[in-house]
């Protein structure tokens, strides 16, 4: 990744205004900003999320709250908490994430 024609951006996430995802189960609220090809966003799970689809895009992830469970379709899980990130290429092997507690999230792609 090359972070090209970005100016020094400060950000109060909380005053990003925030769109909704719904997923299978539950909602994401999405805070977004685009910076050029980068997208960086402040995601927030409900407890009892399920992502409605397989996702193929890569991302960096950082989970900031709760626990988030993220499914590979391949069938194998992987449990997150606080501090512990993923990163994942575009096309690598689809994956959505699952929370029973809610998670926030900040996450780069």
């Amino acid at each position: 990744m090359k972070l090209l024609d970005i100016p020094f951006v400060a950000v109060d996430w909380g005053k990003v205004e925030s769109t909704e995802h719904k997923g299978e189960n539950g909602k994401a609220l999405w805070r977004t900003m685009q910076l050029g090809d980068i997208r960086v966003r402040m995601v927030d799970y409900s407890p009892g999320y399920l992502a409605d689809h397989w996702c193929a895009k890569g991302h960096i992830l950082l989970v900031l709250e709760g626990t988030l469970v993220t499914e590979l379709q391949d069938g194998r899980r992987f449990t997150l908490t606080p501090g512990m990130s993923y990163q994942v290429a575009d096309g690598a092997v689809p994956h959505r994430s699952v929370t029973s507690t809610g998670a926030k999230l900040f996450i780069v792609d």
